[in-house]
């Protein structure tokens, strides 16, 4: 802008020129050293050096619409203002032909109309956008305030509800299971046969098992986030102590592995070891006795895990059951990306299959 300025407009234009030039430098110079408002220092020179009075509707709305404090607003206006009503009274005094707006032989009524038009209706419009522009930038700040404050309540809800459980678990299933052990243990003591201590061994150290898994969950529920327990995970090594526990309390069980064992990811272990534990529970539950074999087949990318059982020897008491078991382990599987199918046998036998993939 300045070369264009000064090797086209300067010859011949005598005092608007030496103007222009000085405009042209500084608007120059001031780009160069902070680039602010380029589309406002360009706008205000090509008005200064072409008389093209609709740079000021241009400058107005950009002032409007870009400055932040009311002081420069009205600074602005007051320099546009005097600019537009000083140009006659300037050209009279120096006799210059110098035009910012309109002609200049107006009357002194259709002046300030000019000004009202080319300062006062674009000024008016760029604050009125600017002022909605806030207006919607306050709104969505409150929705996202709304929103936040909503989950912030959602998770307190969830808190206290966590806590609710954990007292009632702490209260009902801790004590009864703390008074099983405790009357196991009596048994243990006075147990009239070598068979009778032994089962009462049994479901003394099976209850202080539960009581630390009790511990350990009551622990998950009552932390803020719901974090995992601090115990170690179970893992695959843990699936011997969950065959020898079924065997010990007569439940005739096998264990056979298919393939070559190999470490897996640590997720993945612990929901084949879920699955073998929920199995088990459900064949003690439905099918006490009733001959029961646990398949690990390790393939390249799966781990496969099936629980069979065969039909009870004998009809037995169930035990009650929530139901809730094979959609919790439905639910397991799905957030490692495995499967799980569960189905009865025509010969009155129930298989739970899991495929879980065996790579992170």
């Amino acid at each position: 802008m300045f070369a264009f300025t000064a090797v086209d407009y300067l010859p011949g234009r005598g005092d608007v020129a030496v103007l222009a030039f000085a405009a042209a430098s500084g608007a120059t110079a001031a780009l160069a050293r902070w680039r602010l408002w380029p589309l406002f220092a360009v706008t205000a020179l090509g008005s200064l050096l072409f008389s093209t009075w609709p740079g000021f509707i241009v400058a107005s709305y950009y002032a409007a619409t870009t400055l932040r404090s009311d002081r420069l607003v009205a600074a602005y206006t007051g320099a546009a203002t005097a600019a537009l009503l000083g140009v006659p009274l300037l050209n009279s005094v120096l006799g210059t032909g110098f035009a910012l707006g309109p002609d200049d032989r107006m009357a002194p009524g259709e002046r300030v109309f000019s000004v009202l038009l080319l300062v006062g209706s674009p000024l008016a419009a760029g604050l009125w956008i600017n002022a909605r522009r806030q207006v919607l930038a306050g709104l969505r700040e409150r929705g996202a305030r709304l929103e936040r404050e909503q989950a912030a309540r959602a998770e307190q809800a969830r808190a206290a509800e966590r806590a609710r459980i954990a007292r009632e678990m702490h209260d009902v299933v801790a004590h009864k299971v703390s008074l099983m052990v405790l009357h196991a243990g009596a048994l243990e003591v006075e147990a009239p046969d070598d068979g009778t201590e032994r089962t009462a061994a049994l479901i003394r150290a099976t209850g202080r098992e539960a009581l630390t898994d009790l511990r350990e969950v009551l622990e998950v529920l009552r932390s803020p986030g719901g974090a995992d327990p601090l115990g170690a995970p179970p893992t695959l090594d843990g699936l011997d102590r969950l065959v020898h526990q079924s065997q010990a309390a007569g439940l005739p069980v096998r264990r056979d592995v298919e393939g070559t064992a190999r470490p897996l990811p640590a997720a993945a272990e612990r929901a084949a070891y879920h699955v073998v534990r929920e199995a088990l529970t459900n064949v003690h539950k439905h099918a006490g006795g009733a001959a029961t074999r646990v398949t690990l087949r390790y393939l390249p990318a799966h781990l496969e895990v099936t629980v069979r059982n065969d039909p009870p020897p004998s009809p037995a008491e169930a035990l009650p059951g929530s139901g809730l078991g094979l959609a919790g382990l439905r639910e397991r599987l799905a957030l490692v990306g495995g499967h799980l199918d569960a189905a009865a046998h025509p010969d009155g036998g129930f298989a739970v299959h899991a495929r879980i993939p065996a790579r992170p």
